[in-house]
């Protein structure tokens, strides 16, 4: 383990926890700035997005022949 001289400063019952809210509060905090900067998102989960992309089915390629054994 890297970093295990950290715990003779911070112990385990109190580390893991706040590293662990840590985690949580940039997840919020990344999909909160998402749903307050684009319109898109607001749109999309309030079931009213204005445009449906639809992508082209790829042509078909033609079949190749196997390659002879030898």
């Amino acid at each position: 383990m890297i970093y295990a001289k950290m715990w003779t400063v911070v112990r385990p019952q109190v580390g893991i926890p706040l590293f662990i809210a840590g985690v949580a509060v940039a997840s919020f905090s990344v999909h909160l700035a998402l749903t307050m900067n684009t319109t898109w998102v607001k749109d999309f989960l309030n079931g009213s997005a204005s445009k449906v992309a639809v992508a082209a089915a790829p042509a078909a390629a033609p079949a190749a022949e196997p390659a002879a054994k030898k």
